[in-house]
């Protein structure tokens, strides 16, 4: 990725184990892509999910933008992901035979200013698994303070 990041979700790589990821296009309105332009956007409470034949992008906040007045979008409605029909078809395999989720972890604009987000295919971590996530991260801590202490 080296477009410009607009919205993050950081939460998903604490709470699934991430096994791969796609970068699929939106469907979107006008009014959307002008207040992603402005930055404003949230996908941590967000998730993929298969309709029928295609993946759809569900709960993902867009806030209307401004100056569209009655001409704006609706803030949270689902938005059709675009992806080639292998790619939806092995997505759409591996959540109804596997059991994996599809979460999405970053929104942003490519290099042709395009709007794009990061699907991971991801496993569920259980508490045990997030409680060994949080005593490596603060365990890294540690070892960064050691080292510049020391070092």
């Amino acid at each position: 990725m080296t477009g410009k990041l607009i919205a993050e979700n950081r939460r998903a790589r604490f709470d699934y184990f991430i096994e791969n990821t796609i970068e699929a296009g939106l469907a979107l309105t006008g009014t959307e892509v002008k207040s992603l332009r402005v930055g404003r956007a949230n996908i941590a409470e967000s998730y993929a999910a298969v309709e029928g034949r295609e993946i759809v992008l569900i709960n993902a906040n867009i806030p209307e933008y401004g100056p569209a007045n009655r001409f704006n979008h609706e803030p949270k409605r689902p938005r059709k992901l675009l992806l080639h029909r292998k790619e939806i078809d092995k997505l759409i395999g591996a959540v109804q035979r596997d059991g994996r989720t599809l979460a999405p972890l970053r929104l942003y604009f490519n290099d042709k200013g395009r709007v794009k987000l990061e699907l991971a295919l991801a496993t569920g971590k259980k508490a045990h698994d997030k409680r060994a996530t949080i005593a490596e991260r603060d365990w890294k801590r540690e070892q960064g303070r050691l080292m510049r202490d020391k070092g």
